[in-house]
């Protein structure tokens, strides 16, 4: 039985799936109005810090639904998350503190956990994966984001036998290192998002966040820190990614990379396994006789795939993307700006730092912090130049946050 079928089921038993949402901004609301004309699923709860926010989705919901439902809105998502009336929580706000609090709160109330907050799972996936797991329930990554679309692909390729050479994604902004939420307020108010979240798309933080969450579910490794970030199309990036002994830019295969031009899409570089199948590829393709070929896929529907993962989750106990074990990679903080001793520094999508992905044995030797953890009250202990891999001799970390407590018990454990 196919998972639509298993949701057809569910429907004709008037048995659906009973989704909460924390969270109801630009991808939680989109979401939300998309279940509500999905078979075998319906919302019943939603958790915002503004009540119109949630109230507003609530609303878009029951506008397209062919049933009324009674759904619980708050402004407290305790409230969603221990409501008998929820089964599965979906977690969109995008904030570490938050996300960390949504997980540890859901494994406590025994329920499933899909992630629209890719910036918590590369901050503390690896423990919240094996907790839940332990625990037999599905802590995941969403479909849609590109991450998991990636995997999608490495997965359909290597089903195929074919080598896996790159994994990534093309970048949907052009990057702006020193983007904030002021410089962004403009064009957010235009795409109706918030300045905070289009800033972490700008600056660059967002990519290498993405990436790095291919990188822990893959084992596949940043080339360079930041990575490239070449530009091209379909055929000048399967060039452009290649050993630099063939004309390219890579020192080793086995990377995460993006390219500036394929954007809304993601891709993979697939070399054939033996000189049959190279042979097969190259009359497929149409693409002349050359060893590595690009598999595209030219968008990503974001939330609007979410419930897939939730109905993975819930009738197959299957997840999207999930860490292999200890973090392969992170997505560390840097400086955007000069920083003044006793300054606050704030964290993703706003004035003070921008984060870069790089090796986790790296983020280890050097000290460097992964930029989830840079909220609450965190404070410069010295003056800080533009530019700089924040350290712990840099700035004193709230250590009272939940993503901070949680972070250290992974690093202790699991490494």
């Amino acid at each position: 039985m196919t998972l639509y079928q298993k949701m057809q089921k569910r429907e004709a038993e008037n048995n659906p799936i009973k989704v909460g949402v924390i969270g109801a901004g630009q991808m939680g609301y989109g979401m939300i109005a998309q279940i509500s004309t999905i078979p075998g699923m319906v919302v019943t709860g939603i958790s915002d810090l503004n009540i119109d926010n949630a109230n507003k989705a609530a609303e878009a919901f029951n506008a397209s639904s062919k049933e009324q439902v009674d759904i619980h809105t708050t402004t407290d998502f305790n409230e969603i998350i221990n409501d008998d009336n929820v089964e599965i929580i979906v977690e969109a706000t995008g904030v570490t503190e938050v996300g960390a609090k949504v997980s540890l709160a859901t494994l406590l109330a025994k329920k499933h956990l899909v992630l629209l907050n890719v910036e918590i799972d590369i901050t503390i996936g690896s423990l919240m994966h094996q907790l839940y797991s332990s625990a037999g329930l599905v802590y995941t990554g969403s479909d849609g984001d590109e991450p998991a679309a990636i995997v999608e692909l490495y997965e359909f390729a290597k089903s195929m036998g074919m080598e896996v050479l790159v994994a990534g994604k093309g970048k949907n902004n052009k990057l702006k290192i020193h983007a904030n939420p002021d410089t962004a307020q403009e064009e957010a108010d235009s795409k109706n998002m918030n300045s905070h979240m289009l800033t972490a798309f700008q600056d660059g933080t967002k990519t290498m966040a993405e990436m790095n969450l291919l990188s822990n579910a893959l084992g596949f490794v940043p080339d360079v820190v930041g990575m490239h970030g070449e530009s091209g199309d379909l055929d000048e990036t399967v060039k452009k990614l290649d050993l630099k002994e063939n004309g390219g830019v890579l020192s080793q295969f086995g990377v995460v990379e993006y390219i500036d031009g394929l954007a809304p899409g993601v891709f993979v570089i697939v070399k054939g396994q033996n000189d049959g199948v190279t042979h097969e590829m190259n009359y497929l393709m149409k693409k002349g006789d050359q060893d590595h070929h690009i598999l595209y896929r030219p968008y990503h529907l974001a939330s609007l795939e979410t419930p897939r993962t939730i109905a993975k989750a819930v009738l197959e106990n299957d997840h999207a993307i999930v860490p292999l074990g200890a973090p392969v990679s992170d997505t560390v903080a840097v400086t955007k700006k000069d920083i003044k001793a006793g300054e606050r520094v704030d964290g993703i999508g706003g004035y003070s730092v921008r984060g870069v992905i790089e090796k986790h044995s790296e983020t280890l030797e050097k000290g460097h912090i992964p930029i989830g953890l840079i909220v609450g009250n965190t404070i410069a202990k010295r003056d800080i130049p533009e530019g700089t891999f924040i350290t712990e001799e840099d700035v004193e970390l709230d250590k009272s946050t939940t993503v901070y407590r949680l972070r250290k018990i992974q690093d202790e454990t699991i490494g």
